[in-house]
Parts: C-alpha cells; structure tokens; sequence
C-alpha cells in the first residue's frame, strides 16, 4: 500500500473517489459480518454529519431470518430510529447454518427474495452502501445463480459500494472485487491451556480489522440496548487523535441515547506515526489511552473493551508488552476483549487470544492508487 504520511485530518481536504468499489470479506475466520456491520456504523456517521441524501445504506442480510434476534439489532434499530433517512435492513431466510443435502424449497424462494431486493437496491441510486451480508455462502450453496450476481454487480451505478460477506466466495466474484480480504483463523494452544476466553485479535495486512472491532462495538451496544444493564462497552482507539473518523458521529448519537451503554476515546496525534518520526507526545499519548484501557479491564464494568490500534503502538515500542499481559490474564471471565492494529512481530499476548483472525489482502484498491473514501475506508 502507497505510504505517503498524511494524516487523517489533511485527508479530510484531498480528492476523494467517486467511484465505488466491490468488497468481499470472506474466509474461515471471524470478522466477515462485523466488518460489515463497521461500514454501516461508518456510513451513518457520515451521513449525520452531511446533510443530503447522497448517504443511505442497505444492510440486506441472507440466511439470518427475522425469527431469530441478532446482539446488533438494538443498535441498528436505534439508529434507524434517529436516523429514518440513512439506513434500512432486510433479512431474508432461515435463521439457522445448513448444508447442501438440507436445502429446502423456502430456502430457494427467501434467497431469490434477497436478490431481488438487492437489484433493486442496485438499480434504484437510491443507496451509496449496499451491504450483501452472507451471500457468499448463499451462492457457494447454489441458491442463486453466480453469473446473474456478478453481471449485476459489474454494471452497478459507478459510485455504488457493495461490501459482499461470508465464506465460500466463488472465484467469478473475487475477479470483479476490487478488494478481498480473507479471514484466516489462527490457533494458540496457551490459550487453550490455560482455558482463556473473551480474548480476540484482528490483526495483518488486509482491510477489515478496525472495521471489524466497529462491528463488533456495534453488536455490543445493540445487547445492552436489548438488554439494559447488562454490557457497557468501551471503545479506545489508538493512534487516531484526529476529528476525521466518520464512525464518530454514529457514535456519539448511540451515547446521546443510551449513555449507559457506551464511551469512547481517543488518543494520539492527528498524524501518522513512524518508527522514525516518534515523539515525545506519542509516547504520553499511548500510555494515557493504557491507563485508561487497563483500568477499565480491571473494573469488571465493561463488558466489551475494543482496543483499536493497539497492536501497531506495542509494535513502535510506545508501550511495553508485559504490562498487557498481565492485565489480560487478570481480566474478569465475562469481559470481552477485542484487539486491533497490524504488527511485524507479534506481541507475547497474542498466545492469550481464543479468537485470532489475521486479515489477507488478496486485493485492495489503495494498491492500485485508487483513493480512499470517508464513511467507508475511515
């Protein structure tokens, strides 16, 4: 990926694209739909802070049917909510996993009902996102025909992005993606051992991993806004000081709702940090966001802790490993905790995880010189 060193807050003023890009998310490991689930949290905040119709998005989801309660679901449907105008779901299909020798012809007819939805979505210019959650597998299983999919994606309006999920994906539709990240799942037999759980890491050189914790922040809100008192989630991010994240004003609605579910902080400078261009003020920065994350993993007050961005700042040596260590190994059983950021060498914690996806870029538009786009890149 091109490394050119400007920050997040001189991206708000450069070119952005126009041209809408083809996502898939797929792989055995965790992190398809909360990646997902993240653009949609980044689209809406977009939207809220722009007043116009140009930011809607569809989260149209195969093979999760209506029957069955999703931890996301509250959030969404307070965000839908406060904001009518910004985003709509539909869920189509039996809410449970089945093979190929188990379809039924309610599975072919709930599928199709997806599809045409989609088109029309497609058709419609009426969306900047269409999130086809799942159909990956929906067309690995043969529910719907892969050239139909594909032809359509392919002549999609030019500034539509579609984010397509789950596993299987057919090779037809990685040639059109113009980025695909595969979710690999990594084993650690300590954590195993020492029967750790609530623990998982995103982490590599492919999209999805901040993205992912957003989804997964997402799903949380969503269970204690279902189910008051029970979670408080905390989102820290690292590295990201700067005011040009569009997740933020999703956010901040969800705390203006439900302050009890919530809090979010940031630390760092508003610039990107190099292992050679290290500051004093980093070193301060990432050790005020620590103290604030460990006491929080302490407190047992926190249900669902997202550490954005703390792998890369134990990576350029702004904090020691040990410390993190031993908070995670003395965290409460029932506090999750989700841990984000790319790194050369993986820190000693990593053995402690129960859920460790590394994200493969297989494809990803930003090689190509392709530019960067607000309410779905940040």
């Amino acid at each position: 990926m091109t490394r050119n060193g400007i920050g997040i807050r001189t991206a708000q003023v450069r070119s952005e694209r126009l041209t809408g890009q083809i996502h898939v998310y797929d792989g055995i490991g965790k992190g398809k739909s909360q990646a997902a689930l993240g653009v949609v949290l980044r689209s809406i905040g977009l939207g809220i802070n722009t007043p116009s119709d140009s930011n809607r998005v569809l989260l149209l989801r195969f093979l999760k049917g209506p029957e069955r309660d999703y931890d996301e679901d509250g959030a969404i449907a307070a965000l839908q909510r406060g904001f009518p105008h910004l985003i709509d779901q539909v869920r189509t299909g039996r809410a449970e996993f089945f093979g190929h020798d188990e379809i039924t012809p309610f599975d072919r007819t709930e599928a199709a009902r997806g599809w045409d939805v989609a088109k029309g979505a497609i058709a419609s210019g009426l969306y900047s996102v269409v999130v086809l959650d799942e159909i990956n597998p929906v067309l690995d299983l043969g529910l719907l025909a892969v050239n139909e999919v594909v032809q359509t994606l392919k002549s999609k309006p030019q500034e539509l992005e579609i984010i397509a999920t789950g596993r299987g994906a057919p090779q037809q539709l990685l040639d059109i993606a113009d980025l695909h990240s595969e979710m690999k799942p990594q084993h650690h037999p300590t954590a195993e051992a020492l029967f750790l759980e609530g623990i998982e890491i995103y982490t590599g050189l492919g999209k999805g991993k901040s993205t992912s914790a957003l989804g997964k922040a997402l799903q949380a809100i969503g269970r204690g806004i279902n189910h008051p008192g029970s979670t408080r989630v905390l989102i820290m991010q690292w590295l990201k000081g700067g005011s040009g994240y569009t997740e933020d004003a999703a956010i901040a609605a969800l705390q203006k709702s439900y302050p009890e579910v919530v809090d979010h902080q940031r630390c760092g400078r508003d610039a990107i940090v190099w292992r050679n261009s290290r500051q004093e003020l980093d070193y301060v920065e990432a050790e005020r966001g620590w103290e604030i994350a460990k006491t929080a993993i302490a407190s047992g007050i926190y249900k669902t802790i997202i550490l954005d961005e703390l792998n890369p700042t134990v990576d350029l040596e702004l904090l020691p490993v040990d410390p993190i260590v031993q908070a995670l190994l003395r965290k409460p059983r029932d506090t999750e905790v989700i841990i984000t950021g790319r790194c050369q060498n993986q820190p000693a914690y990593f053995d402690l995880a129960s859920i460790h996806s590394e994200v493969y870029c297989h494809k990803h538009y930003a090689n190509q010189g392709v530019e960067l786009k607000r309410g779905v890149d940040f």
